[in-house]
């Protein structure tokens, strides 16, 4: 059970693969961290039916299994939890606090694991359908949609990338984006128009997703942006390219954010403030996959750890 008036060594925000994993290695050092996770413990995992390219499980698992196991693991070496939703940090001084609500944790170190937002289309049926169609991460889910048609909404890098990586196992990518032109970067553009299995909607937007979470997605309608004519395309899936938004509101200001508001990490996982350590989609705007953020978790701990052996050498440690 989480102290409040204790100071801990290691702090970790976010419940995902890579807080759970910097928990895991934490509490494996003999210190007890503290892990304050949010409203949906385990990330966006839980909303994931079928993980099939995380190692060790080779016939597959569901993300909320995934994500279950990971914090039995992190739960048995000591880990200690808070679920509530961090409203306010403070980094700039020692020790570094974060408030929960009206609860003040403070600790040597803080691992910061919120992870990143894929941008939705905010339609009716989009949460309903999402892993029973709805996808955003075609490198997870592009190898179930194996000769079968699907759709990807956006005109920017993640659109095109998502739309090149499916192709490699879907019969037909139709790409549909509102404009008559693309944002990608012309390497990108060149190879999605270059291959065959990849279409084009210019000019047309998604205006609902149709099917049921029995029957998954049936299709998608599609609505000329010039006209206003809609039609009903069918397909078996639909892939949201149109980016992420890093969870940082509560860094800005303290720490060293990018220009798209990802935390800037140089040697692994450190950030702009000493003691503060950044893992998982937070400080990574390219993989964006389970193992990715598991690992820079690893990274984190050992880092964060190693600090606050540097800093009882010299005896300089808050306490």
């Amino acid at each position: 059970m989480a102290d409040k008036e204790c100071l801990y060594r290691h702090l970790i925000v976010g419940g995902g693969p890579g807080g759970l994993t910097a928990a895991i290695y934490a509490a494996r050092s003999n210190c007890c961290p503290l892990i304050i996770q949010g409203p949906q413990p385990g990330g966006q995992l839980t909303t994931t039916t079928t993980v099939d390219n995380y190692p060790g499980f080779p016939e597959g698992i569901d993300g909320p299994e995934l994500m279950a196991r990971m914090e039995q693991q992190a739960r048995r070496f000591g880990t200690n939890f808070v679920t509530g939703e961090v409203t306010r940090v403070d980094l700039a001084a020692s020790p570094l606090t974060v408030w929960v609500g009206d609860d003040v944790y403070r600790s040597r170190t803080l691992i910061i694991s919120t992870g990143a937002s894929p941008k939705m289309l905010n339609l009716p049926n989009e949460c309903a359908l999402t892993g029973r169609g709805v996808s955003v991460c075609a490198t997870c889910d592009a190898f179930f949609y194996r000769d079968k048609e699907v759709v990807v909404v956006g005109g920017g890098d993640t659109a095109m990338e998502e739309a090149s990586l499916l192709a490699r196992f879907a019969r037909r990518v139709t790409v549909v984006h509102r404009r008559d032109t693309l944002r990608a970067t012309t390497i990108l553009q060149q190879r999605a128009m270059e291959n065959p299995r990849i279409v084009f909607r210019w000019n047309t937007m998604v205006t609902a997703i149709l099917g049921d979470q029995r029957s998954g997605v049936t299709g998608v309608r599609l609505q000329d942006v010039t006209s206003g004519a809609e039609e009903d395309f069918a397909c078996h899936g639909l892939f949201i390219g149109i980016g992420h938004t890093p969870n940082t509101a509560l860094f800005k200001g303290q720490l060293e954010l990018d220009a798209n508001g990802y935390i800037v990490t140089r040697n692994g996982t450190e950030t702009s403030v000493a003691g503060v350590f950044a893992a998982g989609d937070v400080q990574d705007p390219h993989y964006r996959q389970a193992v990715t953020a598991a690992g820079t978790g690893c990274m984190a701990a050992i880092q964060a750890e190693r600090y606050l052996e540097a800093c009882e050498e010299q005896g300089v440690c808050p306490t």
